[in-house]
């Protein structure tokens, strides 16, 4: 555990701590993990601020006792809901063809945040899109080459005051250190897609409980991030308000859909429900979650269409997030209502992670893997 790092990761339905390294074969080697289930957040609000306090400290405590030790530092996951994206294209005139050095990027990335005045938002992550030179070449890297000319396209990853102060305001508490804040998106981003998915346009949404982040990624950062109230559990309040059943109920009910199943009248699901088995009308029970779905990919290509960004329809869309993926068939469903390739995002030569888990092992995956990259992302205050 020489190397081990803390991470902890909110999601719109649980709070989820991991201690881990990297292991052999691009694997991570998880010691400690807590979760706990919680109110969650709605419209950038945490819905029983109350009781994260205690959240949080379940969620440590769970992975101190699984273990054995204590964590003494953390890096904290900022879901998308809290998060703001800003893109910046800033220019370095040299009086001579020079070779660009660190300091010459660093330049970049202080010229280009003009965030310090900003009440409500905090910056909390830069990162490169790429780099272009006197040629015209575009690159991520560009130290040791020369070039009169430095344009650098940049990524601002900016959270909410109020986030990043309630969060601090816990830990100090708890005297726990916080080794920096990272955008639990971007580091999907950055660990479940590879350089070459990543030189190229791609979406990521990442479909929660509550909560869903739609995101366009380039190079080494964001282009463009936009969150919406809507995930999953609106689905079983669908079901459960449609069918006046409990919620729980409905739950279980959801995960036993086949979405892509025209069933007839007579068709049913089966659910077994504090011990008694109960049936529900497959087609009823379809119809009320496709109309969910189809809301939520409404939503989804409003923040596409908003964007900015021309994407063409063979740019893939990489989905992740536990809010739909137990409904079979949702991959199709989602790719015919966006008319783009749906993808699960899964880590080139890395075991496939649970949609439950996307966020917070590729949030440990990306600071134990990235060392030098996690440096220069996250900005220390």
């Amino acid at each position: 555990m020489k190397n081990a790092m803390a991470i902890i990761d909110f999601s719109s339905s649980e709070i989820v701590t991991l201690v881990g390294e990297m292991g052999v074969n691009d694997t991570l080697i998880i010691y400690g993990k807590g979760r706990v289930s919680y109110a969650g957040f709605q419209n950038s609000e945490f819905l029983e601020p109350e009781n994260l306090k205690d959240a949080i400290k379940s969620s440590i405590a769970g992975a101190e006792s699984a273990m054995g030790g204590k964590i003494t530092e953390i890096f904290v996951g900022v879901p998308g809901e809290f998060t703001a994206v800003i893109p910046k294209t800033v220019s370095l005139t040299f009086p001579r063809a020079k070779r660009i050095t660190d300091f010459d990027l660093e330049s970049i990335f202080r010229t280009g945040n003009t965030f310090e005045k900003e009440i409500n938002y905090c910056t909390i992550n830069k990162s490169v899109i790429y780099y272009e030179l006197d040629d015209g070449n575009r690159v991520i890297d560009p130290i040791d080459m020369k070039s009169r000319n430095l344009v650098g396209n940049v990524s601002y990853v900016l959270a909410l005051s109020s986030f990043v102060n309630q969060i601090k305001e816990i830990f100090s508490k708890l005297r726990i250190t916080i080794r920096g804040f990272i955008s639990s998106v971007l580091a999907q981003c950055l660990y479940l897609l590879d350089d070459e998915e990543r030189d190229k346009y791609a979406i990521m949404i990442d479909v929660g409980y509550i909560s869903t982040s739609v995101a366009i990624t380039q190079g080494n950062g964001l282009l463009f991030l936009s969150s919406f109230s809507l995930g999953g559990g609106y689905v079983s309040s669908d079901l459960s308000q449609c069918l006046r059943i409990p919620f729980k109920e409905a739950e279980e009910l959801k995960n036993k859909v086949v979405i892509a199943w025209e069933p007839l009248q007579t068709d049913k699901y089966y659910v077994s429900y504090k011990g008694t088995l109960h049936s529900y009308s497959a087609k009823a029970t379809n119809e009320i979650t496709l109309d969910r779905i189809e809301n939520i990919c409404d939503y989804i290509l409003r923040c596409l269409n908003a964007s900015g960004f021309e994407l063409p329809y063979f740019i893939p869309v990489y989905l992740v997030g536990d809010g739909l993926y137990k409904i079979k068939g949702i991959k199709n469903i989602i790719s015919q209502k966006l008319k783009r390739q749906v993808f699960f995002a899964e880590r080139a030569n890395y075991h496939k992670v649970k949609p439950t888990d996307d966020s917070s092992q590729s949030l440990l995956g990306f600071v134990v893997n990235n060392n030098e990259l996690l440096d220069k992302i996250i900005i220390k205050y």
